[in-house]
Formats: C-alpha cells, structure tokens, sequence
C-alpha cells in the first residue's frame, strides 16, 4: 500500500510538471514568436529540447526544494502532505492558464508546500522560505527590470547608426540563440523543482533512499516538462508577446538575454528557485520602457503583478484544504 501511495505521489508530481511546462512555456518562446523570429511549432520545439537539456546541467534548486523549506514529513501523513501540496499547485497552474495571466508555477509550489506543511503539522523552515522564495521573489523582477532596460539602452546606443531594416533581421537570427538560452534556463529552474519534491517522497518512503538525484527521476521530470512544454500554452503567450508591449527583434533579444542570464545566476550562484515568470514579465517591461513610459500596458502589468502576490497565499490555502479532505477521507 505505501509503495502504490508513492507512485501517485509521484505521479501528481510528474503531472504538475507537465502543467508546469505548458503553464510556462510560453516564458521562453512568446517574445521570439510576437517578433515572428520563429514560428510557433519550431519555438516549442526548440524549448521542449532545450528544457530537457537544462534539466541536467545542474542539482542546487533541487536540494534546495527538498531539504530547505519544510522539514522532511514521516510516513503516509507525509505523502499526504506532498500529495495536498502538489494538488494546491496544479490547481492554481490551471486557474491562471485558463484566464491567461503569466502567474508563477514555482511560488504556486512553494504555496503549496507550505501550507500543507502547516496542516499537516510539520515544520516550516522560515529563513529558508525567507532567503531562498520571499526574497528572489522581490529582487529578481526588480533586477529584470533594470537590468532590462540598460540593455536595451546599449543596443540601441550600439546600433545607434545601423540601418534599421538589417538590424531586425540580425537581431531575428539572434533571438533563437537567446530564445534557446532562456529555455535551457527554464530547464534548469523549474524541472529541478519537481525533481526536489519526487525526491523528498522518495525520502519519506524510505529514509535510507538519501537526497541524492537518481538519474531516472533527472529523466521523467525532464520528459515530462519537455511534453508540457510542446503542448504549448498559447493563452499566456499572447499576454507577454502582445499584451504588455508590441515587441520588435531587438527588444526581444534584449528580454530574452537579460532572463536568461539572471536564470542561470539564480541556479549556479545562489542555488535559488526563482520565477521565470517573474523574470521574463519584468524583463520585457524593463526593454519596454526604453521606447517611452508610456509604451507599457501598465495596467496589463498591474495585473500579473497582483497575481504574483495572490499566488502563494492561495496555492497555500487549497493545498491545506486538499490535506484536511485526505485526512478526513483517509484518516
């Protein structure tokens, strides 16, 4: 019986990294497709192997997600625990897909860990949240922003004197390098995330499993995002290609470089979970806003805004009434 409870966990874990990929697929591909420097079909299936490939190259945001939020939850009331958590965030990845806003399948998961965590009794590690969620929530998209924008401000000094015409069809070309680029961080990010929770069910199976990686959970995480992925997620693609700001190549060389590179800091460096949602969404308004203020949809922006704050509060709150009802019906 706790063998089959284990293969739903992880089951449900594979499924929320599937919804993951078509949630944020669009985070690594929308800019390129609304500047047309790549068709949609070749953009998801740039991102599918990209997101594959960048689910490898790294382990920190995984042993992160596993041993640095919640302490490690013991027996059948702990794969509760995983099962509620993983259903709060799977839940809010589809109430924000179906109404389109680019809310973050990362801090969705994190709500969700922490609020069944709660429910169910179990130790929440505070300064782990603290240090590794609550602030990259806020410094990465403020970095995005900035960051952004003094990007743009030097390709546009760069090429201050460059024919127009020829610029954008360079900076086409560029876009699948840095579109491939903000994939692979994708990767990187966000499979580590499932990998980190199949591994803390595998933990609570069995103790003496360690909270080292196996390589066939590398494998189905990695498999399943990349599905998800290609499966597109074309509601939020309109929202971050068109609704914020009609994008041009540069600028969307510029957004996509920008994500990319705060991705790979964030994995490599500070071994942190951020939001590529968080990242591309600020970026884009940061490149934006060299055109002119006013540019920016801000009332768009306003909104995605809010549901980052809204996100983890509310993934919280379904994953801790999804334990109560396994307790009830499960005792």
């Amino acid at each position: 019986m706790d063998t089959f409870v284990l293969i739903v966990t992880i089951a449900v874990a594979l499924f929320f990294t599937y919804t993951n990929g078509f949630h944020d697929s669009a985070n690594a591909i929308a800019t390129s497709v609304s500047t047309r420097a790549l068709t949609p079909k070749a953009a998801l299936a740039m991102a599918a192997v990209m997101n594959l490939a960048g689910a490898f190259l790294g382990s920190g945001v995984a042993k992160t997600v596993s041993k640095g939020l919640i302490a490690t939850p013991e027996g059948r009331s702990g794969m509760g625990i995983l099962f509620a958590a993983l259903s709060g965030a799977i839940v809010w990845n589809l109430v924000t897909w179906y109404f389109g806003l680019p809310s973050s399948s990362s801090h969705a998961l994190f709500g969700g860990l922490v609020g069944a965590a709660l429910a169910g009794g179990t130790t929440v590690h505070w300064s782990g949240v603290v240090d590794k969620v609550i602030v990259p929530m806020f410094v990465s998209p403020a970095v995005g922003l900035v960051l952004g924008y003094l990007v743009m401000v030097a390709i546009l000094w760069f090429f201050r004197r460059a024919n127009p015409h020829k610029a954008k069809r360079g900076f086409r070309i560029a876009q699948t390098v840095s579109a491939a680029g903000m994939a692979l961080g994708h990767g990187l990010q966000d499979a580590q995330k499932t990998m980190g929770v199949v591994v803390l069910a595998l933990v609570i199976h069995d103790p003496a499993n360690g909270y080292g990686i196996p390589i066939w959970v590398k494998f189905v995480c990695a498999a399943m995002m990349s599905l998800g992925t290609y499966a597109g997620g074309w509601r939020i693609m309109r929202t971050l290609g068109r609704r914020i700001i009609d994008l041009d190549p540069p600028q969307g060389f510029a957004a996509e470089t920008t994500s990319a590179s705060i991705l790979y800091a964030t994995s490599y460096i500070f071994q942190a979970p951020v939001s590529t949602t968080h990242v591309i969404t600020s970026s884009i308004m940061g490149v934006g806003a060299t055109r002119r203020v006013k540019a920016v949809r801000w009332g768009v922006a306003k909104n995605i805004v809010a549901g980052w704050f809204i996100t983890m509060p509310a993934a919280a709150l379904v994953a801790a009434a999804g334990y109560y009802v396994i307790k009830l019906v499960f005792g």
